[in-house]
């Protein structure tokens, strides 16, 4: 049986427009998905809609619709966009979702049962737009620290779930697993905030305030808060105690990827709600930071919000999912530029990348009629042998760390050393002075073009199988195993077929 693999993005709220944050996350995890797949792992890659809350019933009144139709409607806008920037998950959930609700609904129930969720009152500010509860000692001037907006003053009946429980043994948890969150100064952070004290939690809202949400199933009055319902899609989806073959199959979750500002959710409400629920800890929360467009953080009243579909309308698509995943070191803040985009278009993808198989193709054309040479004894894999041989091994360590940008170094060192390899070796010179030389020559940069092809595919699907196909390659590229692949393999008497440029020039 293959080794299993289950990786995450946050489900989306239903209510916002994607932007390149959006996109940002569900490319990185499309590109470990794509990659484990590449190594022989049965995947579980799951994105989806977050769709209950506040925000969403005021928005849809305000539209003179019901929330389920308003919901509805915008749930495209996500769908839509995975599909056109070739996101590869296995499955898509929303909240509103009956194998959803079923979830949540047994879970708190299960945790109520069992005493860790219990009737109270809550008193404090509220914050609509974040969904999020703070405390007096928490904010100032009556603003939410997240987000600005002046808070709510609510007192109300709700219930409570003993996250001050559990605050011990997720101290514990985390000291006996220092890379449980990534970046390392993130896990700091986490650890900092659960040795303030952890208070106990609400985790229902009175439907008097608030009907859109999944009711408690032990009081009719009660809806369960947003974030705890949202956040048990990680099992709902593996259909926790539902199918059981399938969540023993795949939990615990290797990788929840999601953006720094929902950290503590998923890094400590998240981890005790499992504790109380008996069921294993995520392996990794990996928190990505956030991008800024031009150096100026990124708002709908600057009107400065990176829109997907205008990038790749002008790059393509893999030029976008290549700069935003190169650009900066994951993890940190990165800034979105139209200069910065086009120089790493020009330098890394069409000069780089494209001319090194535009050159190649040529040759073959211009030397051998399109066709592949045998090699014979004088190829010349020396000068990417041990290059070659260590790529495999140094790109899972970097993925493992989620270094995206490191190891599309990594890669990019066999492509500059190709380019290098034919102004060494000049082709022109040796078709008038030594085609046995030759016909090695161009065999192995063919051959180096086929592995950049398949290690390329995790980070730039469109743009390798465009290659293959360039190659002449029949073998269904996403179905090859990496660890399979090495020099001198590529099939001999091969017809390529030359096409348009890879990354032609840019029209802006």
């Amino acid at each position: 049986m293959k080794p299993s693999f289950y990786i995450t993005t946050p489900i989306y709220y239903v209510n916002d427009k994607p932007h390149i944050g959006h996109s940002y996350t569900s490319i990185a995890c499309d590109v470990l998905a794509r990659f484990k797949r590449l190594t022989g792992y049965q995947v579980y890659f799951l994105t989806g809609t977050d769709e209950h809350g506040q925000k969403v019933a005021q928005a849809a009144k305000a539209l003179g619709l019901e929330p389920q139709a308003l919901v509805d409607k915008n749930v495209l806008t996500y769908q839509n966009l995975w599909k056109a920037l070739e996101i590869s998950q296995d499955d898509f959930i929303r909240t509103t979702e009956p194998r959803h609700q079923e979830v949540v609904q047994d879970f708190f129930t299960e945790l109520y049962k069992k005493g860790d969720i219990y009737p109270g009152q809550y008193e404090g500010w509220y914050c609509v737009p974040c969904e999020t509860f703070w405390q007096e000692t928490q904010i100032e001037n009556g603003a939410c620290p997240d987000c600005g907006c002046q808070l709510e003053k609510i007192s109300e009946k709700t219930y409570l779930f003993k996250m001050s429980k559990y605050e011990k043994p997720l101290l514990e948890y985390l000291e006996k697993h220092p890379d449980f969150v990534l970046p390392h100064g993130r896990f700091n952070e986490i650890m900092s905030f659960i040795k303030s004290g952890l208070k106990d939690l609400s985790v229902s809202r009175p439907k008097s305030r608030i009907s859109w949400g999944i009711t408690c199933p032990f009081d009719q009055e009660q809806v369960i808060y947003v974030w705890f319902d949202a956040l048990i899609n990680y099992l709902s989806a593996l259909g926790y105690k539902k199918h059981q073959d399938l969540f023993e199959r795949f939990w615990p979750v290797d990788i929840h990827m999601i953006g720094k500002d929902i950290l503590k959710f998923h890094a400590v409400i998240w981890p005790a709600m499992l504790l109380a629920a008996e069921v294993p800890l995520p392996k990794k929360v990996v928190a990505h930071g956030w991008w800024t467009v031009e150096s100026q953080k990124m708002s709908k009243s600057k009107g400065n919000v990176v829109d997907p579909y205008a990038v790749i309308s002008k790059v393509g698509i893999d030029a976008y999912r290549y700069f935003l995943l190169r650009e900066v070191p994951f993890g940190l803040d990165g800034n979105f530029s139209e200069a910065a985009l086009q120089a790493r278009y020009q330098a890394d993808l069409a000069n780089n990348l494209g001319n090194l198989l535009n050159r190649t193709l040529t040759m073959l054309e211009k030397y051998f009629e399109g066709v592949v040479p045998v090699a014979g004894a004088g190829q010349h894999f020396d000068k990417f042998d041990n290059l070659s041989r260590n790529l495999l091994p140094e790109i899972e360590k970097k993925l493992a760390s989620v270094a995206f940008s490191q190891a599309l170094e990594s890669i990019w060192s066999l492509i500059d050393l190709a380019n290098k390899y034919i102004e060494e070796e000049a082709p022109w010179q040796l078709a008038k002075t030594d085609r046995a030389r030759l016909a090695g020559v161009l065999y192995a940069l063919a051959d180096v073009l086929r592995l950049v092809a398949v290690y390329l595919y995790p980070f730039m699907p469109g743009s390798a199988i465009k290659i293959w196909e360039q190659l002449g390659l029949i073998d269904a590229l996403p179905a090859l195993n990496l660890k399979d692949i090495g020099l001198g393999q590529f099939p001999a008497g091969t017809k390529v077929h030359k096409g348009v440029p890879l990354f032609p020039k840019l029209l802006y």
